[in-house]
């Protein structure tokens, strides 16, 4: 007798796209929602310009959460100096007893805010330096804090540039804080799978993903390029995996959303791009030299402008939510297939 071998169920992804028409919104009157999180109870927290986060509620209802208000966002009055300057928080995660750690890319440090709004800095040097562009913090299962800086550069946009790599990774476990890894392209938003086994990095300048492997102690090797090597027009920010072990990325500027299979195929979930306005962006990063504010600014799109990243969340984690630097609302769709629940998931704060 033969037995069958079991075969992978087929990829959900797989000639699937966004129907535009099906995209809702939650939020109003928001600040650059860069970064999303979601709760089991249907809450979402989103990074807000105005220092802190903003907690919209399962009912709709929001409230700003910030331990002092700042007036300095207000794309209408300075885009450069709202999207360059000032307080800009942007990645976020949840501690373990349900507090929000904040990177902002505006103060350069990694903060710690209570969900009533108090808030203090928790790193904003290393080795003695400045820590540079803090862009992202993810808490892995350890209870373990990784952190991704940009650049050192300031204003962050002279640092889109293809020849530019200066930056990192850094871990904070109960040794204290400490650089993993460097020599990237802007480093972006970063996950691990769903074993921890890898670490998974968004270089924008680079279009690329790249991906190291997690040691027990923390240290990052073998690093490699995941899926193609360039991720086309555009540039990645944000990324997350789902359930099946496609990992879905926002490529800025284009505003684009894909997906990168398993086996490294590129699939286009979305394009609601400028194309005449992403190709002078492209050109101008291909170049070498630093891209000119005023092309970044004419590129995006209309549903999240300057697509930034993407979490999922709702029943059974089927709810894709995009973020954005110039939205004042969060889209959000169904998915075909779930999430990967984040560590903070099962949490109970």
């Amino acid at each position: 007798m033969t037995l069958l071998q079991s075969r992978p169920a087929p990829n959900p992804l797989k000639g699937w796209q966004v129907d535009p028409e099906t995209i809702k919104t939650v939020g109003t009157d928001l600040a650059r929602p860069e970064c999303i999180l979601a709760e089991r109870d249907g809450s979402l927290w989103t990074a807000d310009a105005r220092g802190g986060v903003m907690h919209i509620r399962p009912d709709g209802s929001q409230k700003l959460v910030v331990q002092s208000a700042s007036a300095h966002f207000d794309l209408q009055a300075d885009e450069a100096d709202s999207l360059l300057r000032g307080t800009l928080p942007n990645g976020l995660a949840f501690a373990r007893n349900g507090d929000l750690l904040i990177a902002n890319f505006g103060t350069d440090a990694l903060e710690v805010m209570t969900r009533g709004g108090r808030s203090r800095t928790l790193y904003d040097s290393i080795d003695g330096q400045p820590l540079g562009k803090v862009n992202f913090v993810l808490r892995d299962s350890r209870d373990r804090i990784w952190i991704t800086v940009s650049t050192k550069v300031n204003p962050w946009s002279a640092a889109i540039c293809s020849r530019l790599a200066d930056g990192y990774i850094a871990l904070i476990d109960e040794h204290g804080l400490r650089i993993v890894a460097d020599g990237f392209s802007f480093t972006n938003e970063i996950r691990l799978d769903a074993h921890e086994e890898w670490l998974y990095v968004a270089e924008t300048s680079a279009r690329r993903v790249t991906r190291l492997r997690v040691l027990a102690d923390g240290s990052l090797t073998d690093r490699e390029i995941f899926g193609p090597t360039s991720l086309g027009p555009g540039a990645i920010d944000g990324i997350a995996f789902d359930a099946y072990g496609n990992l879905w990325g926002t490529m800025i500027f284009a505003d684009r959303l894909i997906a990168i299979t398993p086996d490294g195929e590129l699939l286009t979930l979305l394009d609601d791009g400028n194309p005449e306005a992403t190709a002078r962006f492209d050109e101008e990063l291909d170049s070498g030299q630093p891209v000119r504010f005023e092309t970044m600014s004419a590129a995006g799109g209309k549903i999240a402008p300057w697509l930034a990243s993407v979490t999922f969340g709702g029943s059974g984690l089927r709810t894709a939510y995009l973020g954005s630097l110039k939205g004042t609302h969060i889209p959000f769709f169904d998915t075909p297939v779930a999430g990967l629940p984040m560590v903070h998931w099962h949490d109970h704060f």
